[in-house]
């Protein structure tokens, strides 16, 4: 088995949920000759400095993210698209610790063939920021304020991508365009949704 790393440590102590689960997910992973490492504040394991699979949690579930999992055959079926929007990773969701140990062939199995597609070259074909539809509501905006254009497309595609999205959201035109004056200063400012 590989070792542990300890700035990883804290991540496993400090959890109030699913501490036992994260525990046997770090055992089952480590043990596919992956490098551990601290991303985004979670567990990230890696195979030549690339990313393969993470173990995060949330209120109702915790689970293995595999970075490129829509390259994956998913032979059982268990793998899960988080969001709509979501291009390349997926996961495989836990309720508790004897769903991951019914399942540790297969997560290894999910594991190894992750690495495979890494050792590959394997690419994950990304839609283009150009191909998601504007909100009618700040396309006017765009049109109407050459600067607020220009300062959208200077930022960079991801953050381009949060607004689209999140502008595109509420079911009612009134709302999508309140969210839209709401972001203005913002996006002129060159900042991005989550920043």
């Amino acid at each position: 088995m590989n070792k542990t790393n300890p700035k990883v440590d804290f991540f496993f102590d400090k959890a109030k949920q699913w501490q036992e689960e994260y525990r046997e997910l770090r055992t089952i992973i480590l043990d596919c000759d992956l490098t551990e490492e601290l991303k985004w504040g979670v567990p990230c394991y890696t195979f030549e400095k690339k990313n393969v699979v993470l173990i995060h949690g949330f209120k109702e579930y915790c689970a293995v993210l595999f970075v490129k999992g829509v390259l994956l055959k998913d032979v059982k079926g268990i793998l899960i698209q988080q969001t709509e929007n979501v291009q390349s990773a997926r996961q495989i969701r836990f309720t508790n610790v004897r769903e991951i140990v019914k399942m540790k062939s297969i997560l290894k199995a999910y594991v190894k063939e992750a690495i495979e597609v890494e050792k590959s070259g394997l690419k994950v074909e990304l839609k283009k920021t150009s191909d998601y539809k504007i909100p009618r509501e700040f396309q006017t905006k765009l049109d109407e304020m050459p600067a607020l254009k220009e300062a959208f497309y200077a930022l960079t595609p991801g953050r381009q991508r949060a607004y689209i999205f999140y502008f595109s959201q509420p079911k009612l035109s009134k709302t999508r365009e309140a969210r839209v004056e709401k972001y203005i200063d913002l996006i002129l400012d060159g900042i991005g949704l989550n920043d």
